[in-house]
């Protein structure tokens, strides 16, 4: 049992906007219209909305009207208008980018007056609730700029930033309101007219739901309009009568009620503005098929049942962020997210192995495949080893050891490094504990090191040609301590070639970072078998 939203939900500024002054989401909707309850799902606000849609075909639904949209429909969305999106088919979703600002904090003048023909640059046409364009590609790619643009700015913060988002704004409302007069005319002879009258009401009712003394006729006086013709439009816009809908309102709410908080029955009714607790038993049970006390039980169960499932796509999520930061080289984030991963009870393997790792794994693929070079593997690099610092006592703790140890090196004569960095790094990314014995390293430094440390494989690096046969001595100083037999020897750098990995008896030749990874992850897997 799905928790039930109330009949509008209404979602207010300081929740929108509660972080940045312009706030932007995507959402996708999979939820296919159903005429009966369509209602259920419907939303207001106080601050405007403009959503564009990207993909897919479905239904903009107003107040109790369908309105069909596709790609390229833009719809602007004033205060109160009560209004939701559905799909045509669950299996292609209708996403929608949405832009949520309030008009007083970035227009001026006329522009901020509802009753101005200059109200919000003309995108509300001969209407002050609803604004709809349907919008040409180059149009669209234009929209799509301004809305890129102010992310850009929020995100940056750099200097007169707001004056920057303010003109990105403008011009995104001028631009929209080339485009809403015939659209929108079209629109209101089809649909009724009376949708800012009613947001009013619904308004009033979302506010006012807990008074019992709450009527329409008290409403209608308030909006000076007779109560006979309220009730005609509320009717005729909203599907339902103005008694049936707040009784919804009321009995929606009774069920958060129930979900959420220890209160009794009779409190439950009271904050629905429900006083007559034999009526609000019939009501509910008609409303839900169940008395209120068993749907408390039931939404119980529900809840303990779904709580294991919940927890595992909790995990996904953190592990997916982690893996797709260390792809950008968000370091901070990622050091961040590997904290809160281990706050949160994620067991030390996965954040290293579906986190971590699995970014890095990434990286090395594109890299292997030149879809991202040098710069980009140094950043993912330098971010995974600041999650690593995190993560790195609590795999000692929870007895995690590496899949292989490597010693790594530019052999003696040699001071290039910059290639040997990179192999290093790849090879950490694919869980490997690699031993770093910089430039200049003679041949018996390398074996000596291996027989030390326990090494499964020794990598050797050269740049110059004048130092390549130091790898012919390295394998044969491996040969003479006996530990060829135990010890994998990797060559490779620019002169570097297989048929010279041949010569000298050396094991393997890669010819880039992410192959040599791949490669010693190999070899300690063979090693150890």
């Amino acid at each position: 049992m799905a928790s039930v939203s109330t009949r509008t939900l209404r979602i207010t500024k300081a929740e929108i906007l509660k972080k940045e002054p312009i706030f932007q989401d995507i959402q996708k909707i999979t939820d296919i219209y159903d005429a009966e309850n369509g209602l259920l799902r419907l939303y207001t606000h106080d601050v405007m909305e403009i959503g564009l849609v990207m993909s897919g075909n479905g239904v903009h639904l107003i107040c109790d009207q369908a309105i069909p949209c596709k790609v390229g429909d833009i719809f602007i969305v004033n205060s109160d208008l009560p209004h939701g999106y559905y799909t045509d088919c669950a299996d292609k979703p209708l996403v929608v980018r949405r832009l949520w600002f309030d008009a007083n904090d970035w227009l001026s003048g006329d522009t901020v007056k509802p009753e101005s023909p200059k109200y919000c640059y003309g995108v509300f046409c001969d209407s002050d609730s609803l604004g709809y364009a349907v919008l040409t590609g180059q149009t669209q790619k234009e929209i799509l700029g301004y809305f890129d643009a102010i992310a850009s700015e929020i995100q940056q913060k750099k200097q007169d930033w707001r004056s920057a988002i303010e003109a990105q704004l403008t011009m995104l409302l001028i631009t929209v309101g080339r485009y809403v007069g015939d659209a929108i005319k079209n629109l209101h002879e089809q649909f009724p007219k009376d949708w800012g009258r009613i947001s009013a009401v619904v308004r009033i009712i979302t506010d006012r739901f807990a008074e019992s003394d709450l009527t329409l006729e008290a409403i209608a006086d308030a909006l000076y309009v007779s109560q006979a013709h309220l009730s005609r439009m509320f009717k005729k816009c909203m599907g339902e009568s103005f008694s049936d809908y707040v009784r919804h309102v009321r009995l929606d709410h009774a069920c958060k009620l129930l979900e959420q908080t220890t209160l009794n029955i009779e409190e439950v009714a009271k904050c629905c503005g429900l006083k007559d607790i034999p009526s609000f038993y019939h009501a509910f049970n008609t409303y839900k098929s169940m008395t209120p006390s068993q749907y408390r039980i039931a939404v119980t169960n529900n809840n303990n049942k779904n709580k294991n499932t919940k927890k595992g796509e909790n995990i996904m999520s953190i592990l997916n962020e982690i893996s797709a930061n260390i792809q950008r080289g968000k370091a901070k984030i990622v050091k961040e997210l590997v904290q809160q991963a281990l706050d949160e009870g994620v067991k030390v393997d996965e954040i290293l192995n579906d986190g971590l790792l699995q970014g890095m794994n990434v990286i090395g693929e594109k890299f292997k495949n030149n879809e991202v070079y040098v710069p980009e593997v140094l950043v993912a690099a330098r971010a995974m080893n600041m999650g690593m610092q995190i993560l790195k006592p609590h795999l000692a703790q929870s007895g995690i050891q590496a899949t292989g140890k490597v010693c790594i090196g530019t052999v003696q004569g040699d001071l290039h490094d910059i290639g040997k960095n990179l192999v290093k790094m790849m090879m950490e990314g694919k869980g490997l504990e690699v031993i770093d014995l910089g430039t200049d390293v003679p041949a018996q430094t390398f074996v000596d090191t291996a027989i030390e440390q326990g090494c499964q494989v020794i990598c050797c690096s050269a740049l110059l040609t004048t130092t390549m046969d130091v790898m012919a001595d390295v394998v044969n100083a491996a040969e003479a301590a006996g530990i060829r037999d135990k010890v994998k020897i990797m060559v490779g750098g620019a002169p570097v070639n297989e048929e010279f990995c041949q010569k000298i008896c050396a094991d393997v030749y890669t010819s880039d970072a992410a192959s040599a990874a791949d490669a010693a992850v190999a070899l300690c897997n063979q090693i150890n078998g």
